[in-house]
């Protein structure tokens, strides 16, 4: 860059010209073309394409930091400042249960979160406790975990997807006195009943099913009836930077941890989202995501908490639902995440898909390659994708159309080391340079601060110290970015997610785009895979074939078409899934681990035989010569 050359060079003529005596608009003329000369031009172009963008996401910051501190000041929470929406429209629906068709008004829901707070505090639960919610989506898991919140009870949000070990491991370490599940999780829960502690208070709510409750378990339902719905008279001190509750990770590279969300926090995503994104209080929003996840139950649900839009809950998305849902309550704004666009754009074509009134969908994980072909579809005019993980302190979002800069510094993309300079610090990336995306930590800023998870010990892998200054701390995404001269920032991969194959840096997420768009949107997961005595990690495909009806040759002819032969996959797995998380992330550990050996799965399996320029069946005879070196990759 010689924009600061340039800078101090025109100052230098400005002076100069102006102690000669000569006026200001003929020294500011020859001062201009100085810089303009030395390579200033390129600033000021930087300055003009960036302007508009820059002072939007200025007045944002401010705004949100604003409010945050009138609301710090006032000692309100998340529930105080829902009470105040409730009170200005009780009769508003506030969430709508697109299953049932039920809907619940702000009044409606702030008496069923007040009965929460009033049974559990004379339960004997107090400010501090914790009580793991399992349930799936629907109004009432919204209720339960802002009324423990208004008797200062942490809910720990479980995911309704776990099962035995890691459904156990997830309600130990919440270190939960209690525990609400919907009668629809009350099998999953027998399951793992007797590694639960015998002191843990268990409530079963919603519909029990065949099997009825379990024997230790009381019925929430009737209990709350018999609850007062009162506001509390003593409402429990805690402030913004007190815990809210507990959302866990989606466990795609281990066991869940749990990440702690702040009452400052909840309120800086969801406020974020509404005032970047111009959202109105007069928008109905659709939710059909986790809402154990912080997408869901925070930009989602909390645009109905804080704003008072109505906000229409689906447990679980249905790309053929999705659209008629929208025209039948009127959304203005629908939230996706991971894949589910993708799904959407699988689906045929239908009538609702251009008759809704949808202007904005907001969310994270839109591929570019399918980006424009969704919005030019569907109708949507404005497309919001924003970066945050549930923990993470350097939130990044595109205002318009593209992603909001942020800092970025270097790391070794192998083994994701920060790289330092002479003193010991982190060396910041230039334009075009990838880097890992940084959070500097001050836990004074409620903008900046980490509260990391439950356990020290995973909050600590997360923290890097000396990282702009001495002595400083800064969060680490696992996200490598590259960040452009005007400051727009494009993702490379998550951290494991790129390799290296014949000398070159392979993109998981660029071959998984493409092989997806060829064989029209298919679910596709796509990891390195180590081979004996190989440099490198060779591709590997995991492709879903439910009906055993893929080519591979046929697919390999259009795959030589665009992508160079060292991201081409050299194995292909065919089978009738692909797994993804509650969050429509695709999982690869299990895949990874299985590798290409034959011994280790029924599905179908094929190597890239270079020579014959073909796929061809992968049995153990094979895997052997492969690892042998026999036959050459």
């Amino acid at each position: 860059m010689r924009a600061p050359r340039a800078g101090a060079a025109s100052a230098a003529s400005l002076a100069l010209l102006w102690l000669l005596g000569l006026p200001w608009s003929w020294s500011a003329a020859a001062a201009l073309c100085v810089y303009v000369g030395s390579g200033g031009w390129r600033f000021l172009r930087i300055v003009c394409k960036t302007a508009r963008r820059d002072l939007f996401g200025l007045s944002v910051l401010i705004r949100v930091r604003l409010e945050l501190r009138g609301h710090r000041r006032a000692g309100r929470t998340v529930p105080r400042i829902f009470q105040a929406v409730a009170l200005r429209q009780p009769e508003r629906p506030a969430l709508v249960d697109a299953g049932s068709g039920a809907c619940w008004t702000f009044a409606r829901l702030d008496a069923y979160s007040n009965a929460v707070a009033n049974l559990f505090l004379r339960l004997g639960f107090g400010p501090g406790d914790v009580v793991a919610v399992f349930l799936e989506g629907r109004p009432e898991f919204v209720g339960l975990w802002l009324g423990l919140a208004k008797a200062g009870v942490e809910a720990a949000l479980i995911n309704v997807n776990l099962r035995c070990e890691p459904l156990a491991f997830c309600l130990g370490t919440s270190g939960a006195k209690g525990l609400v599940f919907g009668g629809e999780m009350a099998a999953a829960v027998a399951e793992v009943s007797g590694r639960l502690q015998r002191s843990l208070l268990k409530f079963c709510t919603g519909d029990l099913g065949p099997e009825g409750a379990l024997p230790d378990t009381h019925l929430l339902d009737p209990l709350l009836k018999e609850a007062s719905t009162a506001p509390l008279a003593q409402p429990p001190g805690k402030g913004m930077d007190d815990r809210l509750f507990y959302i866990y990770t989606s466990g795609t590279t281990g066991l869940p941890k749990a990440a702690i969300v702040v009452h400052s926090r909840y309120y800086r995503i969801a406020a974020f989202g509404h005032h970047a994104y111009r959202m109105r209080a007069t928008d109905v929003l659709y939710d059909c995501l986790p809402l154990y996840h912080s997408a869901g139950n925070i930009m989602g649900v909390g645009q109905c908490l804080l704003y008072g839009q109505t906000v229409v809950l689906r447990k679980k998305f249905s790309a053929s639902r999705f659209w008629d849902d929208c025209v039948k309550y009127n959304c203005t704004v629908v939230q996706y995440i991971g894949e589910i666009c993708r799904y959407l754009l699988k689906q045929p074509a239908r009538e609702a898909e251009r008759r809704h009134g949808v202007r904005l969908a907001v969310g994270n994980g839109l591929r570019p390659a399918i980006w424009e072909e969704f919005a030019r579809r569907f109708g949507v005019r404005q497309i919001g994708e924003f970066y945050g993980a549930t923990e993470c302190n350097c939130s990044i979002a595109n205002m318009d159309g593209k992603v909001y800069p942020i800092r970025l510094v270097k790391v070794n993309e192998d083994t994701m080391e920060l790289l330092r300079d002479a003193q010991g610090l982190c060396i910041p990336c230039q334009a075009g340079e990838p880097g890992l995306l940084v959070g500097q930590i001050n836990q004074q800023d409620p903008l900046r601060r980490f509260d990391g998870y439950m356990s020290e010990s995973a909050t600590n892998e997360k923290i890097a110290h000396s990282v702009f200054r001495k002595g400083d701390s800064a969060y680490l995404s696992g996200d490598v970015l590259v960040m452009d001269e005007l400051g727009y920032m494009y993702f490379r991969d998550r951290s494991g997610d790129t390799f290296r194959w014949r000398g070159e840096n392979v993109s998981t997420t660029e071959v998984e785009s493409v092989l997806s768009r060829l064989l029209g949107q298919t679910d596709v997961a796509v990891y390195g895979v180590a081979v004996p005595g190989v440099e490198g990690k060779a591709g590997m495909a995991a492709i879903a074939d439910p009906r055993g009806q893929l080519d591979p040759n046929a697919m390999y002819q259009e795959l030589q078409k665009v992508l160079p032969p060292y991201a081409r996959p050299i194995f292909l797995r065919l089978l009738p899934q692909v797994d993804t998380t509650g969050t429509f992330k695709i999982q690869k550990t299990r895949l990874q681990r299985e590798a290409f050996d034959p011994r280790q799965t029924s599905d179908r399996l094929f190597f890239l035989d270079l020579k014959q320029g073909l796929y061809l069946p992968l049995d153990e005879g094979v895997y052997t010569r492969i690892c042998s070196g026999a036959h050459a990759l």
